[in-house]
């Protein structure tokens, strides 16, 4: 019997579009043929494949309209904010930019005796399970240098945005990437550990929860196939005396609201010196309210719903149990919110303690703590009171002490004066239960690459 997957919009809880699932069989036949592909494709002129992906990423641009109705339809998105190319274009351009620098051999020596090198190459067949909360710029972290390193791809993305990766592979193959080298697969969880824990892949980028990232690791254990995570966040803020308050409340704010909350890297919560508390909650109070909770295909709507009820279910539960013990909600219910639905008041606590699940477990949506606290050292105390490590943000006019406080802080990102955003040119790693890998940079070529030592005896 042949087993389907539904994409149900949470616009209005209809079936957006079913696909088949493939089967055991096909899954291991597409793998086969990515082997096969990735011979020729990584003695490709490395010029050539960059050439092909650069094409693939303006064709994508060529859709953004497309992209925004689709993404509004899938996970909720507003389509006021006209999709991901901005981010997608460029993430390409800049691994693109840097491709002949991170490919290139390390020569330690080339004389009349001996030519001794590591260079680095591809690992083969590179197995990327994309989430479905940014799910261009999040799938193309990983595609784009796994394709110019001369990998080829698989792409497995998320239920929730299974045509984004149709659009995606669509692009390839219009630039000119061969079908194989490329390909977009709809499978179940047992035939996606199979395909790891059977060597039929070479190399794992997985996005998404913690248990998903733990099921990979079991699939993968004894196979030395290496699997690089990003699991996640608990993301801090932490607003210093001497911080521009207005900044700080509309990055924040932004940085914890956007796309209805659900951003690996947005904040969830907040830490405010006291002698600024009042105001910087004043002032956030304000922002939230300003926004409209709405149907995501309405221009005028800042905060669409959240992708799924499951999702909406377990943000409701966090604020409903802080206000249990004691926590104040400062939003009254925005006339949208459906109650049961996806539709979620985006919400700011206070009288909030590390005793509640809010300002402890991963919350993904639209609500966010704000406690005030007496001197950096409580703050760094607090940041790092978090079984997550991805970024964290300081606000301060002073740099110094920013990168001060960003050497005691265990995240794998620090920002002074903005959030929620990834700087291609740096790498985009994690530490704790946020998983662990490098994407992005340099780094990001030297894990979709294998060093390979030659030691050459001339004569």
């Amino acid at each position: 019997m042949t087993k389907t997957i539904d994409l149900i919009s949470p616009i209005d809880g209809s079936v957006y579009l079913s696909r088949e699932v493939l089967s055991r069989d096909a899954a291991f036949a597409a793998a086969k043929k990515a082997r096969l592909a990735q011979m020729l494709w990584r003695d490709r002129p490395l010029q050539e494949r960059i050439d092909l992906v650069m094409k693939a990423n303006e064709i994508v641009g060529q859709t953004t309209d497309r992209m925004a109705n689709e993404l509004a339809h899938q996970m909720g998105r507003p389509i006021r904010y006209g999709g991901e190319y901005g981010g997608f274009n460029e993430r390409v351009r800049y691994m693109a930019s840097i491709a002949e620098e991170g490919l290139a051999p390390y020569v330690i020596e080339d004389s009349d005796s001996f030519k001794r090198q590591i260079k680095r190459v591809p690992w083969g067949v590179v197995l990327v399970i994309a989430p479905w909360n940014y799910p261009y710029m999040t799938a193309i972290n990983t595609i784009a240098p796994a394709l110019i390193a001369g990998n080829t791809v698989i792409l497995k993305h998320a239920a929730q945005t299974l045509q984004v990766g149709e659009r995606l592979v669509e692009a390839f193959h219009e630039a000119g990437v061969p079908e194989d080298v490329i390909q977009n697969v709809v499978l179940d969880h047992d035939t996606t550990s199979a395909l790891i824990g059977e060597r039929a892949v070479d190399f794992v980028n997985f996005t998404g929860s913690v248990g998903g990232g733990q099921a990979i690791e079991r699939a993968a254990a004894g196979t030395f196939i290496p699997v690089s995570t990003e699991l996640g966040g608990k993301d801090p803020g932490y607003v210093r005396a001497d911080a521009d308050v207005d900044a700080a409340v509309e990055t924040l704010m932004d940085g914890a609201f956007f796309n209805a909350g659900q951003c690996c890297c947005g904040i969830e919560r907040i830490y405010v010196n006291e002698a600024l508390y009042d105001e910087f909650l004043e002032k956030s109070i304000a922002w939230v309210k300003a926004q409209k909770l709405g149907n995501p295909l309405d221009p005028e709507t800042t905060l669409g719903p959240m992708a799924n009820v499951r999702f909406a279910r377990e943000v409701r539960a966090q604020i409903d149990e802080a206000l249990a013990d004691g926590a104040v909600a400062h939003i009254d219910r925005m006339e949208a919110d459906d109650g049961e639905g996806p539709y979620v008041t985006p919400q700011i606590l206070t009288n909030v303690s590390h005793d509640m699940r809010v300002m402890r477990d991963e919350s993904f949506g639209p609500v966010v703590g704000i406690m005030p606290v007496e001197d950096d050292g409580e703050a760094i105390r607090l940041m790092n009171d978090c079984c997550f490590g991805l970024t964290a943000s300081v606000w301060t006019a002073d740099a110094e002490a920013a990168e001060m406080i960003g050497d005691r802080l265990e995240t794998g990102t620090v920002f002074q004066n903005r959030c929620d955003y990834l700087d291609p040119a740096l790498c985009w790693t994690g530490c704790k239960d946020t998983g662990r890998g490098a994407g992005l940079s340099i780094l990001g070529f030297h894990a979709l690459t294998r060093p390979k030592s030659y030691h050459l005896r001339k004569g």
